[in-house]
Parts: C-alpha cells; structure tokens; sequence
C-alpha cells in the first residue's frame, strides 16, 4: 500500500471513530419501550434531568456492543461524547474509556491521559452508573502503582458522584489484593447522607472482605452499630446467616442507644 493510500485508510477509519457518527448508530437503536423503562429505573422527569441528563431510550446492552466498535475512539472524540446531553452517549463513552483502559495494548501515558479525562471532566459523569463505568477501571486501573491521594480528595468533596468515584475507584485495587484503602476511605463516607454512596461502600466492602475477611470483620465490630443501613445491608450479603444477624443487631442496638 502506498502512502496515499494509506492516508486515505486512516482517514477513513478516523471518520468512523468520531463521536457524532456514535451518535447517530446510537440513535438507531432508540425504542419508547425502553424509554419508559429507564424513566421508572431511574426516576426522570421534568427539571434536573430533563436538560442535563436526557435519556433517549437506547438499552445498556447496545449501548455497551456499539462502543466495543469504537474501542479505538480518540481522546477528544471521547470527549465530545461526554459534552453530549444525551445520557447512553456519556455512558458509551465511559464504557469506550473503561475499555481502552482494560485492553492489553493500551500504554502507560494513555492509561494516565484517560485518568486525566475523566477527572477533569468529572462534571460529565452525573450519575451512579456513569461513574461506575468510568471509576471502576479508568481510576482504578490507573492507581494500581500510583499514590491515591486525588482518591482522598474526592471522598472529601461536595458532590456525590466525586465521592462515589473515591469508592468505587478501589475497585481495581481491590482485585490485587490491597484493600487499605477501601477501609479507609469507607471510614471517610460512614457520615454521608446520600444513599448512592452508601450503596457504593457496601458493595467496596463486600468485595474488600472477599479478598481479607479478617479486616471486614474488624471494620464492622468498629462501626456495624453506626455505619450506614444499606452500606451494611451490602457489605454483609457474604457473611454467614449467624454473622449477618449479628452485624444487623448490633445496628439496632447502636440504633437505640445514639
């Protein structure tokens, strides 16, 4: 292939990875069915989700199989996609940045350039799933050899979806067996009033007491008693039926002796 040629081959396959022709096969697929579904799922309406978190009826499903084809999106087509309104176009591109970050082939200064996209546009990631999505492997994936101070910072934030990255992002850690992070973070958010972030605590916990049971036991003899319900409800679900009983009894008991 000569050199004109392969300019030509390049820019066409650059045309297939842009974000607006994501768009328009994302579109393709939109159903009123599961529209309505996702209305109920997700409890939209009128006011805040109406203009900056529209859903247009598009199942996780395909919305997951249309970005495995555009696995090799670019960084600022990935962006373009974030700065949509339309929610399953967000949700594609962090599953695109969740993918890039899984992949084998992907280098170290992309691993940390898909890291810096999601941090700096976190304004972007709006709700549970999106950052769960994107948290899970961008952050964690990246964090594995690096300090995990910005997962501090965002764990003392004032928006819930930063602390539910701060979470969710030891995920990954969690799976190389370092779960220190995990407890310690959990001990940050045992006062949060959001519910979203109890139940990714919960599941964090659940998960770091797979890897050491023995520090999950020793975090709820701490705090069981004032910790959360649902981060608790979650964080037991592995436990045996005489250890959950007693992990929910000392919550009630904490319950009537605040």
């Amino acid at each position: 292939m000569d050199d004109d040629s392969k300019s030509e081959a390049m820019t066409k396959s650059n045309e297939k990875m842009k974000a607006s022709r994501f768009i328009e096969r994302l579109k393709a697929h939109r159903s009123p069915e599961e529209l309505k579904k996702i209305q109920r799922y997700f409890k939209t309406g009128e006011g805040e989700y109406s203009e900056r978190d529209k859903f247009i009826g598009v199942r996780m499903g395909e919305v997951f199989a249309l970005a495995k084809e555009f696995i090799e999106m670019p960084l600022d087509e990935i962006e373009k996609l974030l700065d949509s309104t339309i929610h399953e176009a967000r949700a594609g591109a962090l599953s695109i940045m969740g993918k890039q970050a899984r992949s084998k082939k992907t280098p170290a200064e992309h691993l940390k350039e898909l890291f810096d996209l999601y941090i700096r546009r976190h304004d972007r990631v709006n709700n549970w799933d999106l950052v769960d999505l994107g948290a899970l492997y961008v952050v964690g994936i990246y964090l594995i050899d690096k300090p995990r101070d910005i997962l501090y910072k965002l764990a003392r934030s004032k928006n819930i979806w930063e602390r539910r990255t701060a979470i969710v992002g030891t995920g990954q850690l969690i799976r190389q067996g370092d779960v220190d992070d995990t407890f310690k973070i959990s001990e940050l958010l045992l006062k949060d009033d959001q519910d979203l972030v109890h139940k990714g605590m919960g599941w964090m916990l659940r998960a770091a007491g797979e890897s050491d049971p023995g520090k999950l036991l020793a975090f709820l003899d701490k705090h069981a008693a004032t910790m959360p319900r649902t981060a608790l409800r979650y964080a037991i679900e592995k436990l045996d039926k005489k250890q959950r009983a007693h992990y929910m009894s000392m919550k009630v008991v904490g319950r009537f002796n605040a």
